[in-house]
């Protein structure tokens, strides 16, 4: 099983580069932790099966670049089943909104 995920900042219309994501399990144990690259996007981390959470420091993103925001961070909470699938977690931000969704 493997998992990915992908930031785009809504606002601009781009990849959201440079956002620091930790993935953590249902306990809060650290599992992963890394930044999107230049295309938003974080590949390849195997999280196991269960509840993870990932916790994208948005707060961070958007003060690096100048730009107020409502939400610190975000933190999507998911269940990951079947061993064999491959699990996408995309998140579409903006500095007062943000939507997420099951990806392929």
């Amino acid at each position: 099983m493997s998992l990915s995920t992908h930031v785009l900042d809504a606002a601009v219309g781009r990849p959201a580069e440079g956002v620091a994501v930790r993935l953590l399990a249902d306990d809060g144990t650290p599992v992963a932790e890394g930044s999107t690259d230049a295309d938003g996007r974080i590949e390849g981390w195997r999280p196991g099966p269960g509840v993870h959470r990932l916790v994208f420091d948005t707060g961070a993103y958007f003060a690096a670049r100048g730009t107020d925001s409502f939400y610190p961070e975000v933190c999507v909470a998911f269940r990951v089943g079947d061993p064999d699938e491959h699990y996408h977690v995309p998140l579409l931000l903006s500095p007062f909104a943000y939507s997420t969704y099951r990806g392929s």
